[in-house]
């Protein structure tokens, strides 16, 4: 079968000084009709830049030096941008990993979809409107939501309206990067599922980016790695997953290991004791009555699906926001008397939790004094940290902008070591990582709590990553605890209907 997507030796070039000289490296492969190529790579292995060479739309400072990317036999790497608009959104189009941020907060849902119509000359305003609520319909979205605004939306409606948008041409290439990312469990099964069911009725070939090797195995046709921007391996999903032959790919497949458990010492009196916590917004409920305990060097993980209240929980409990009512108490005593430094938080961008024109080890420093020590002790303990999580001292003067995510996030658990906490909330810390820097974080937090006996408040909306990590699990649902128990438990038996629906939805079972 002709191919309806060529890639042959294309290469990109990162601006002088970047890290290497290439972001993609004499990239070659076919895209069929009806098949689903995923690309998996860790983050800055060059797969979003591929993903923007192939709708020839790179970011400002990278440039095609070489190869060609021919769509239909059409080379798009030659063609004028005049000539590229008529097949940006037409021809091959783009599922974002950000719809909320892609899309227009400004503009009805609808319009948005109409308008890929209207810049593609298609149609009278009428048919369009039409068309766009059939779209909506297409993804399992009512017609009614044609009228509402992005903000309006969940991120998984927000997701379904991204792909009305992507296939509102028919496009004969579709190319979703990292589009179920930062869903919870259940939301991705959903957009996986309509995903499928849209290539097996219409005559697409999809290019699925990701570093969730779980997703791609339950999507793939086929697999190609990626890694420092080459492709070291492509063949059939099965022979990648079974028999992996690149070093790169064997990696990554046992960054998706279980951990080893912990084994835990005697039950010992709670850290952290939360009772009755409750948190309104008008009529909206963020948290209802939720009761949780922590105790010293235990691992507590809360899931659930988006808008289930994980994260304003985590604000409540570090009084971020205050709560309407309920108590926090940190080893017995009111959190309002607690020291402060008692209880630091991780959050999920670890880049925005840096400043970016601060240094790495100023940063920590700073922490550390406010934590009460000195400038001399704490340049000492700032030194001491950066060895602790993997770093070097001779990073002490580099910006965040220079390391990696992964590295970021070692960066900012440092920082709130610095403080010298006994209770530690990591809000989706990991959630953007790719398995083998995940694996590496989720190691790092074990041997700390080992080596400094810090209870962990893990937020997560992926069971997989709670079971790798935690001791027990919470599992919440629309601002309730809907159930509670060990790890083991809640994977084997779940109890709840919710949590049963979490399980299920897993990638990969």
């Amino acid at each position: 079968m002709t191919p309806v997507l060529s890639v042959r030796d294309l290469s990109i070039a990162l601006p002088l000084g970047a890290r290497r000289r290439l972001a993609v490296d004499k990239v070659s492969f076919d895209l069929r009709r009806r098949e689903t190529l995923c690309i998996i790579g860790a983050s800055g292995s060059g797969k979003s830049v591929l993903a923007s060479a192939l709708m020839a739309a790179l970011a400002p400072g990278l440039a095609v030096v070489d190869g060609n990317v021919a769509l239909g036999g059409i080379s798009l790497t030659a063609l004028p941008e005049p000539a590229l608009r008529r097949f940006r959104g037409n021809r091959i189009a783009l599922i974002p990993q950000d719809p909320i941020a892609a899309l227009n907060p400004l503009m009805m849902v609808g319009r948005q979809i109409a308008e890929v119509l209207e810049i593609h000359g298609k149609m009278d305003a009428a048919t369009r409107s039409r068309r766009a609520g059939e779209l909506l319909v297409s993804v399992e979205l009512a017609v009614p939501m044609a009228n509402r605004y992005p903000h309006q939306l969940s991120g998984g409606e927000c997701q379904r309206v991204a792909i009305a948008m992507a296939i509102a041409m028919d496009p004969d290439v579709l190319i979703a990067d990292e589009a179920t990312t930062a869903l919870d469990t259940l939301t991705q099964a959903q957009i996986l599922a309509l995903l499928a069911r849209l290539k097996a009725r219409t005559d697409h070939g999809l290019i699925f980016i990701s570093h969730d090797i779980a997703v791609v195995a339950s999507l793939a046709d086929r697999i190609a790695v990626i890694d420092q921007g080459r492709i070291v391996e492509i063949a059939g999903a099965r022979a990648i997953l079974d028999t992996p032959q690149h070093p790169v790919t064997r990696a990554m497949l046992a960054a998706t290991r279980p951990l080893a458990p912990r084994v835990l010492g005697p039950a010992a009196e709670p850290i952290l004791a939360a009772t009755g916590i409750t948190k309104t917004y008008g009529e909206k409920i963020a948290v209802a009555n939720a009761s949780l305990t922590l105790a010293p060097g235990e691992t507590v993980a809360v899931v659930g699906g988006s808008g289930s209240g994980k994260s304003s929980l985590a604000r409540l409990l570090m009084r971020l926001t205050i709560p309407d009512s309920g108590i926090v108490t940190i080893a017995g005593i009111a959190f309002a008397r607690a020291p402060r430094a008692a209880m630091q938080m991780v959050f999920q961008d670890s880049f925005g939790a840096l400043n970016p024109r601060r240094s790495i080890g100023t940063s920590i420093t700073r922490a550390a004094e406010l934590g009460g020590a000195d400038r001399a002790k704490a340049r000492i303990r700032t030194n001491e940290l950066l060895t602790l999580v993997g770093l070097s001292t001779a990073d002490y003067a580099r910006l965040p902008a220079s390391f990696s995510g992964g590295q970021r996030q070692r960066i900012a658990i440092a920082r709130a070591l610095a403080m010298q906490p006994r209770i530690l909330i990591c809000d989706e810390s990991i959630s953007g990582l790719d398995p083998v820097v995940q694996r590496q974080v989720l190691a790092l937090l074990n041997d700390l709590q080992s080596r400094l006996d810090i209870a962990i408040l893990f937020i997560t909306h992926d069971l997989r990553i709670a079971a790798a990590i935690a001791d027990r699990i919470i599992v919440m649902q629309d601002g309730r605890i809907a159930e509670t128990g060990d790890a083991a438990t809640i994977l084997s038996a779940p109890q709840s209907d919710y949590a049963k629906a979490l399980v299920a939805a897993m990638p990969g079972g």
